[in-house]
């Protein structure tokens, strides 16, 4: 017991930096205005629980499916930075929103509802909380602990399923105090720090791009010194 509670702790303390719950409130307080807290904490549970499926996917097959259609980290970690700019920019430089018009306004509950489906798992679940880098981490960390294998094999079978499920449910923990964060600090506190975070989201999305392309350089690199000599 004592092993598998060291394997969870050390899972947890290596996934959720790279997870960062808080990055998922802010994305969830700048993209949730206009809806009731209802809507809201439906949207959390929604997330947390494509977080787990996430995870666990990427760690039981992810390995199988990028090898399958040919995607290499790298290439997951520029596409998964391309989509955190692009909402970091929406976030940073907000129009209009659909939400905000005198015309939805009129419309049915139904359409608030089809609009809020879609932030569950874009941009919640993926790629704020299980992005690029934690897919990245897991699968590689899966396939580091398969050729090693530091612990039992019934600790190696009982703790990454558990360290998702930890780690979801922080994620909903946090998810769930952004409503009373959005009434402490008003919509105009809100905007403000959710153009801040849409700054921190281009910044974190950019230095993704360029640790793909910094990758993608040392291996030409490797393979021009290789041909050479």
């Amino acid at each position: 017991m004592l092993e598998l509670l060291k394997a969870v702790a050390i899972g947890l303390a290596t996934l959720l930096p790279l997870a960062n719950p808080l990055t998922t409130v802010a994305l969830l307080m700048g993209l949730s205005r206009g809806m009731s807290e209802q809507e809201r904490d439906r949207q959390a549970r929604k997330a947390a629980i494509y977080v787990f499926v996430i995870m666990a996917t990427a760690y039981y097959a992810g390995q199988v499916v990028m090898n399958v259609f040919g995607i290499s980290i790298t290439g997951l970690r520029i596409a998964g930075g391309l989509i955190v700019a692009f909402i970091g920019f929406r976030m940073l430089f907000p129009q209009q929103k659909l939400d905000e018009t005198p015309e939805v306004e009129r419309r049915s509950e139904e359409l608030r509802q089809h609009r809020t489906d879609d932030i569950a798992f874009i941009p919640l679940a993926m790629p704020s909380t299980a992005g690029p880098g934690t897919i990245a981490l897991i699968i590689s960390t899966a396939a580091a602990v398969r050729d090693e294998r530091p612990y039992a094999d019934w600790v190696m079978h009982v703790a990454p399923p558990l360290v998702f499920l930890l780690a979801s449910a922080i994620l909903l923990l946090c998810l769930r105090s952004a409503g009373t964060i959005m009434r402490v600090l008003g919509n105009s506190g809100v905007e403000a720090f959710s153009r801040l975070m849409g700054f921190l989201l281009v910044c974190i999305g950019v230095q993704f791009v360029i640790n793909g392309v910094y990758e993608v350089a040392g291996d030409v690199v490797a393979l021009l010194r290789s041909a050479g000599a």
